[in-house]
């Protein structure tokens, strides 16, 4: 057999292609460990201390120590799983706070669902407490199934199994209740 240029320069391609090949699937293999598990955040925020504004204005900011960002999935949601603290802030500075050891707020629906000693306390000091705690933002409305505890400005009282309200609590709906009510006489 004759050794030409041609013969030799075809041999060398050959085994440079050969070599691509394997380097290609050693390559592939690196990015397949790097992927990420399907049911992996998006993204993981720690030290959290978000604040919204409105014209130029705070209306309520977000504490958290960790947050999980799952808006890559088909039902995106963000999970805070070590707890939040929110502070909500009214036209006349009135400031209200919601605090609970876990949160998930769902993008697509507007609900925010808080469990684990969950505490409401609003401007005019009534103060909610429940194992869990949904807040369904659209509608502005709160109601919960659990147990929950509900002190108001006056004094009165009231513990009870489930309950829906507006996120006022002016308008108050109990399904089962114990407590104590102030009621104030007329005066003639």
């Amino acid at each position: 057999m004759k050794l030409t240029y041609r013969n030799i320069f075809g041999s060398i391609v050959t085994i440079l292609f050969v070599a691509m090949l394997f380097s290609c699937e050693g390559n592939l293999k690196g990015v397949r460990e790097m992927e990420m598990p399907e049911d992996a955040p998006q993204a993981i925020g720690t030290g959290i201390n978000l604040k919204y504004v409105d014209s130029g204005k705070v209306v309520a900011t977000l504490k958290s120590e960790k947050m999980r960002d799952f808006s890559n999935k088909n039902f995106p949601y963000r999970e805070f799983p070590e707890g939040l603290e929110v502070e909500f802030f009214g036209e006349n500075e009135e400031r209200n706070t919601v605090t609970a050891n876990y949160g998930i707020i769902y993008d697509q629906t507007g609900l925010i669902d808080l469990q684990g000693n969950v505490v409401v306390v609003t401007s005019d000091s009534t103060r909610l407490m429940a194992d869990q705690l949904y807040w369904d933002q659209e509608n502005n409305w709160v109601f919960t199934d659990r147990r929950n505890t509900i002190r108001f400005k006056n004094g009165a009282v009231n513990e009870g199994q489930g309950f829906d309200s507006n996120q006022e609590f002016s308008n108050f709906r109990s399904r089962s209740n114990v407590g104590v009510q102030i009621i104030e006489e007329e005066k003639k």
